[in-house]
């Protein structure tokens, strides 16, 4: 299965903005940045939300250039698309990350706890 992705000089910054216009999707990127050069999985991000909320706002990520997608079996392996970001709006993702991680931070605080058995990847 191929996912697919812009190339990096089809990311636009308009989508960019769209993309983490959003709180959920802003706290999204903050677990990417804290955990960057690892990839994450979709479960990870369990705090945030149900599975098909998380999906959503996962894929308006990756269509926006924000995120890669790597399938790995039955899983989505998801990374920062960091390098690409840098290239073509330099500073940008770095003005921006502090802000996510807070946003992030509190989500994780304020999360209920989730069930052993509603974890998924």
């Amino acid at each position: 299965m191929t996912i697919s992705h812009p190339d990096t000089d089809q990311i636009e910054l308009a989508n960019v903005l769209t993309a983490l216009g959003d709180e959920t999707r802003l706290a999204m990127l903050g677990y990417l940045a804290r955990n960057e050069g690892r990839e994450m999985t979709c479960g990870q991000f369990n705090t945030l939300g149900a599975k098909t909320i998380l999906s959503y706002h996962l894929a308006k990520l990756r269509e926006a250039g924000v995120v890669r997608v790597r399938p790995e079996g039955t899983r989505r392996m998801i990374s920062l698309r960091r390098d690409d970001l840098d290239e073509r709006f330099p500073g940008f993702l770095d003005a921006i990350i502090d802000k996510a991680m807070t946003i992030a931070v509190a989500a994780e605080a304020h999360a209920p706890p989730v069930p052993a058995d509603a974890a998924w990847d």
